[in-house]
């Protein structure tokens, strides 16, 4: 029997998830949220979370035998029977699962999207004879930042978008007061956000450098800054790489991420 869960809930913090915790950390954020659907395996071995408009987030142990594995997976496509799953993330091995008993059952196809890998620092490593300082974000700095998303959305997902429509975005991740710039001579050269904090852990995304500026470390040290400014407060470091990007992933590495388990990201059309 699938059971509710809300963040304040013991599930995200019980021994058996907190071992695959940075691979599955992005679940703490989904479940932040009160309209996102969150489920749970009464034995406490399978957890499911989906905000509104994305894809679930599917975790079962790694402890689980095969056969309650399938039993976990049975019981969530049952619950999930009649209602919209647009794509699933979560361990390569379970998400190939889910898929082929939920394309048989609903007739539907499916796509990869990203194969991810999941980072965590334990202990971080500054590039040395990098020019620049670190800057926070500002609302002087809206249109840069609207540049600079556009830019990621076009480099990360090979997505064309005018950067005037990314100024809301800019501004809303602005008003959250953790994206930063790492400044050279009065000019901005590299972002870096700090998206999310968990009880133990903070994730970063949205790290871009417009090609101009690319092969100057300039995004090493911004990421080597963020991940201080994380340790300074009692967590640790974690983010997701695409695995198409080979140059992001060596650069997590050399700053001192270390990998953390892999994400399939697949959608349903």
């Amino acid at each position: 029997m699938l059971e509710k869960f809300s963040l304040n809930d013991n599930a995200l913090n019980q021994g058996l998830f907190l071992r695959d915790e940075v691979q599955y950390n992005l679940m703490h954020r989904i479940c932040d949220s009160e309209s996102s659907t969150c489920l749970k395996s009464s034995d406490g071995q399978m957890m499911y979370a989906q905000s509104e408009g994305h894809n679930g987030w599917l975790w079962i142990s790694n402890k689980a035998a095969d056969d309650t594995k399938k039993a976990l997976l049975q019981e969530l496509l049952q619950h999930l029977e009649g209602k919209q799953v647009q794509g699933l993330c979560g361990d390569p091995l379970i998400v190939e699962m889910f898929i082929n008993a939920y394309t048989k059952l609903n007739g539907v196809k499916h796509q990869p999207k990203m194969l991810l890998e999941s980072y965590l620092c334990p202990e971080v490593r500054k590039p040395l004879e990098v020019r620049g300082t670190l800057q926070k974000a500002d609302m002087q700095d809206v249109e840069t930042i609207a540049e600079f998303l556009a830019g990621f959305l076009e480099w990360a997902f090979g997505t064309a978008v005018d950067p005037s429509s990314q100024i809301a975005a800019a501004e809303a991740t602005i008003e959250a007061g953790n994206l930063y710039l790492w400044i050279v001579e009065g000019a901005p050269v590299s972002m870096a956000n700090i998206a999310h904090r968990s009880p133990r852990h903070a994730r970063i995304n949205d790290v871009y450098t417009p090609p101009a500026f690319r092969k100057k470390g300039y995004a090493s040290a911004i990421v080597a800054e963020l991940c201080t400014i994380i340790q300074s407060e009692g967590l640790v470091p974690m983010l997701y790489a695409d695995l198409k990007n080979p140059d992001s992933n060596k650069i997590y590495k050399n700053v001192g991420f270390v990998e953390s388990g892999k994400i399939a990201d697949i959608g349903f059309v």
